[in-house]
């Protein structure tokens, strides 16, 4: 399009050149290789899922690869959602480095609320290679952090990569 961008691929070249923000275009660039990099992890890992159930028949298997499918893509849209809003914005509304910017930083939380999430949804005992192994004691500055992340039930650190996600929504609804 001479006017705009083609799909979600075009998106990418489109909002970086449209912006003037130079952490938005941080952004479109770490964020997507980030994105690009989460979908092949969860794309092998349901290679893996497949793999592993191929011998079983359908019914809950069936059902349990495609939520395998669903998460994979619920973690990785609000990845790319900073991008396609802003290159939307650029095509319908012009340009706006406040709206740029505080998707960037929207974006970036929600990396860190990925991050967080991962810690508190880590067991207290887990087996690896055949040996059971304890989560690392938190240490440093961010031990109070840690320990409050640990102390979540495990059920509920989903809910903090979801914290972000609705933040990407909210800021884009509140300056569109």
């Amino acid at each position: 399009m001479s006017n705009g961008y083609s799909g979600l691929l075009g998106a990418f070249p489109y909002a970086f050149r449209r912006s003037r923000s130079r952490l938005f275009r941080a952004y479109v660039v770490i964020g997507g290789l980030l994105a690009a990099i989460l979908g092949v992890f969860f794309t092998f890992a349901l290679v893996v899922a497949i793999a592993n159930t191929a011998g079983f028949g359908g019914g809950t298997i069936t059902f349990v690869r495609s939520v395998f499918l669903l998460l994979g893509f619920v973690v990785v849209a609000p990845l790319l959602a900073p991008v396609l809003f802003v290159a939307r914005h650029h095509r319908r509304e012009g340009d706006d480095s406040r709206y740029d910017f505080a998707l960037a930083v929207t974006g970036a939380v929600y990396v860190v609320t990925l991050y967080l999430g991962a810690i508190a949804s880590m067991p207290a005992e887990f087996e690896l290679d055949g040996e059971v192994t304890a989560r690392p004691d938190p240490s440093g500055l961010a031990a109070p952090l840690v320990e409050a992340l640990y102390a979540l039930p495990e059920v509920f650190s989903w809910t903090i990569p979801l914290a972000g996600a609705a933040l990407i929504y909210l800021v884009h609804r509140w300056l569109r």
